[in-house]
């Protein structure tokens, strides 16, 4: 592969990953609102609080599914430059069925666990974007300086 090529190939890959990162910051934050409305829930919060934790979880539902959009293009882009990228971010329901018709400690709490891994599945993701956009950007410049 020419340097012309590699260059154009490396800043597609970096372009995907700033994306992707962006993208997953926004789930991490709407994510940290939906866990802040559901303590708030668990410490004795009504039908509103509940009903708002769930709006907030929608929200950070959809910014996820957007986040996995943009890691899958991220993907994509690394196999044009030879480098692994494996990269998952698996949602799964949050549960929001049985917390809706059974709200009470023990489903709020299954809710909460469940916010908790997912944020925790998308700050590792972000530490991999990170980790390999520096890696991408450290190949772009050497390539660039050749």
């Amino acid at each position: 592969m020419s340097n012309e090529m590699m260059r154009r190939e490396l800043k597609e890959a970096i372009e995907a990953g700033e994306i992707a990162l962006q993208s997953l910051r926004i789930a991490r934050e709407r994510l940290d609102s939906a866990k802040n409305w559901g303590i708030v829930d668990m410490l004795g919060g009504g039908l509103l609080t509940s009903m708002v934790k769930h709006s907030k979880m929608d929200d950070a539902s959809y910014y996820i599914e957007n986040a996995k959009k943009n890691l899958q293009l991220f993907q994509k882009e690394l196999k044009d430059v030879r480098v692994p990228g494996d990269l998952k971010v698996e949602i799964g329901g949050f549960l929001s069925f049985a917390d809706f018709f059974f709200d009470g400690l023990v489903a709020d709490y299954l809710v909460q666990s469940k916010i908790y891994e997912v944020r925790e599945e998308v700050e590792d993701a972000i530490w991999r974007v990170s980790n390999l956009l520096l890696d991408l950007k450290e190949q772009y410049n050497k390539v660039e300086g050749a």
